[in-house]
């Protein structure tokens, strides 16, 4: 298991990253729509920069959702490779036949 604080820390990178994704992608294509004047869009980067930085998407880091691993997630099942393998061994994943030989 990870850390509690680390994946609290992450719950809240996601929630901030909601939060603000609308307001951050308007500034965002001001900042690089090259149609409008250096200094709107040098004002819209500036503004860009006063948001918090949590609230970018990138900061936010794929974890297990069982175990909260932070590396070797896969994203289309959203848990680790350790998991995923420890589930498939008592069968709890539908369509998985782990093979031993």
């Amino acid at each position: 298991m990870a850390k509690k604080s680390s994946i609290e820390k992450n719950k809240r990178r996601e929630k901030l990253a909601k939060q603000y994704a609308g307001r951050r992608s308007r500034l965002k294509a001001i900042a690089n729509d090259e149609s409008l004047s250096m200094e709107e869009r040098f004002t819209a980067r500036l503004k860009l920069s006063e948001l918090p930085r949590n609230s970018a998407k990138e900061r936010v880091r794929n974890r297990c959702e069982v175990t909260g691993r932070p590396r070797a997630v896969y994203r289309k099942l959203k848990m680790s490779r350790i998991a995923l393998r420890e589930l498939g061994s008592r069968g709890l994943v539908p369509g998985l036949v782990k093979s031993s030989w």
